[in-house]
């Protein structure tokens, strides 16, 4: 297994993130108090502090022809894994920023790509490549 990250997000609303993380993206809870949880995020660990006030302001820059939040998050996964994934949340009725489809089709770094927010605003990305290891910094 290649070294898993960590993340620490803030949420508006602990147990609506919990919620969201568990049962939309299936993540395994880990540790947890009254004002944090830790969630297995595809064997990364995210981490949500809960902040009622937070506020996010995001920012879009330009990518393949769309409005691409910052800052977001996510996890590059193998293509099986994405395209499941996908499916589950489409059948779940997730709202997208941006629809699952492939980006820079037929270009070095030809990926599979969706944005969309968790219940406190955060933006997460998943995306997939056909060979993560060649191409997930290729030029």
């Amino acid at each position: 297994m290649p070294n898993p990250f960590h993340l620490a997000i803030q949420v508006k609303d602990l147990a609506i993130a919990r919620r969201f993380y568990t049962e939309i993206l299936g993540c395994q809870e880990g540790r947890s108090s009254a004002h944090w949880v830790d969630l297995n995020l595809f064997g990364h660990q995210l981490v949500c502090h809960e902040n009622k006030e937070m506020t996010l302001i995001n920012h879009h820059g330009k990518v393949d022809g769309h409005d691409v939040p910052t800052p977001h998050f996510g996890v590059v996964l193998e293509m099986d894994q994405w395209q499941i994934l996908a499916q589950q949340l489409k059948n779940k009725g997730i709202e997208f920023i941006i629809e699952p489809y492939i980006r820079f089709k037929g270009q070095s770094g030809e990926q599979a790509t969706m944005f969309f927010l968790d219940p406190s605003g955060n933006a997460l990305e998943f995306k997939a490549l056909k060979n993560i290891e060649e191409q997930l910094f290729a030029v």
